[in-house]
């Protein structure tokens, strides 16, 4: 595996551990590694590090950092290919913008996505005939989760803060847990269905930013009475201050119909669930500093 040790790569490999895979990892070794799996220090964009993996023959390579096509096949001209399977983490976020939900896996790909050059990889693949298997998720949550989205919302909980809500809060998206992804992605290795597949996948429902706000303060034993709610017009912002709103705005919802038949899978997390495992598990964990709120400015003003 590519990476390993931080979030998604670390759920799966924890999953992958349980169901009797031998795992060896490739990372920096900036983290812990976990004392099951072999370990192959390196940076992945030089050629020197990568060199330390050259005839080990991997069963399955698992690529959970990969953002390029350059950054893929640069791994792979040093492993070769994989006996089995190429297993990739992409990202809903390669679609185009669109007034058909939900997407689904034969929609538009935007071209100048940040993320396009995931899709350029998972195109790549197929044209190379490397039998892989991608997973598009849209937001991943979870204990570890390095992107700030329901601890942004824990935190103005916690320290009594408004909450910047754009618009009403009508805008509906879709959060997958992170070990509900690596257990797609692990199961995908049982099924030959799953070979040369792409895949949505997140949690089976929506949910729009007010219920994420609701679901939050449930998490966090206090009720939405007592919350602050300040409501900002995003058409009012520049392009840096929408980013410090934790989601995209605007409708975000995939269909995981595909997933769910050929790997017979369905995710076991509601987002009640999936905050509740976050909040106790990561967000009570960590040091109790007050946070920097000095962004909220940009959409409350003061």
């Amino acid at each position: 595996m590519i990476g390993g040790t931080r979030f998604v790569g670390k759920s799966l490999v924890s999953t992958l551990c349980a169901k009797g895979y031998e795992v060896s990892l490739f990372t920096r070794g900036n983290r812990p590694i976990p004392s099951n799996v072999k370990h192959f220090q390196g940076d992945r964009h030089l050629d020197a590090d990568l060199r330390i993996l050259e005839g080990k023959n991997f069963d399955v390579i698992v690529d959970v950092s990969g953002r390029t096509l350059q950054d893929t096949k640069k791994v792979l001209s040093f492993t070769g290919l994989p006996k089995y399977r190429f297993l990739y983490v992409s990202s809903a976020g390669v679609y185009s913008k669109t007034n058909s939900w939900p997407l689904d896996e034969t929609s538009s790909i935007d071209p100048n996505s940040r993320h396009i050059g995931k899709a350029e990889t998972e195109r790549w693949l197929e044209k190379e005939g490397i039998p892989f298997t991608s997973f598009r998720p849209t937001y991943i949550y979870g204990p570890g989760n390095y992107n700030p989205i329901e601890r942004w919302f824990f935190d103005r909980i916690t320290y009594n803060r408004p909450i910047p809500m754009p618009g009403e809060g009508n805008w509906i998206t879709q959060l997958g847990h992170v070990d509900d992804l690596a257990e797609a992605m692990s199961r995908s290795l049982e099924v030959e269905t799953s070979i040369n597949r792409l895949y949505n996948c997140s949690g089976k429902k929506s949910i729009t930013f007010k219920g994420i706000l609701e679901v939050a303060v449930n998490t966090c034993k206090k009720t939405i009475d007592e919350i602050d709610i300040f409501s900002f017009d995003p058409l009012d912002l520049d392009l840096k201050a929408r980013k410090v709103f934790p989601l995209r705005i605007s409708h975000f919802i995939t269909d995981i119909s595909q997933i769910e038949k050929d790997l017979q899978w369905s995710p076991r997390y509601n987002i009640n669930d999936g905050f509740e495992d976050s909040y106790i598990n990561d967000y009570l964990l960590k040091p109790s500093i007050p946070p920097d709120f000095s962004l909220d400015k940009a959409l409350i003003g003061s």
